[in-house]
């Protein structure tokens, strides 16, 4: 079980606070994690997010597309709807 313990840190004149290395590793926050961050009361919570990596999705999904235009020849636009309404359904899923 991990010993939690407090600990105290002073916002900067930009609004910067730096939380302490020892949670910093623990919860494996490095440069660039997205936090979200909620004000309760007299408090504030920041929360580690994961984000998805947009821009990846779409190099995987062009290299997709053109694997299949290698494959099948190009696409006519009725085949481009039919598989954005395949993608939607299969995400609602």
């Amino acid at each position: 079980m991990v010993k939690e313990k407090a600990d105290v840190t002073v916002v900067s004149s930009k609004g910067q606070v730096v939380i302490p290395q020892e949670i910093r590793r623990r919860l494996d926050i490095t440069p660039k994690t997205k936090m979200l961050v909620y004000g309760y009361r007299d408090a504030v919570i920041l929360k580690k997010i994961e984000v998805p990596d947009v821009e990846k999705k779409l190099r995987e999904m062009y290299r997709r597309i053109d694997r299949r235009i290698v494959k099948y020849g190009e696409l006519t636009q009725e085949e481009i709807e039919e598989e954005i309404q395949k993608y939607r359904k299969a995400k609602r899923s």
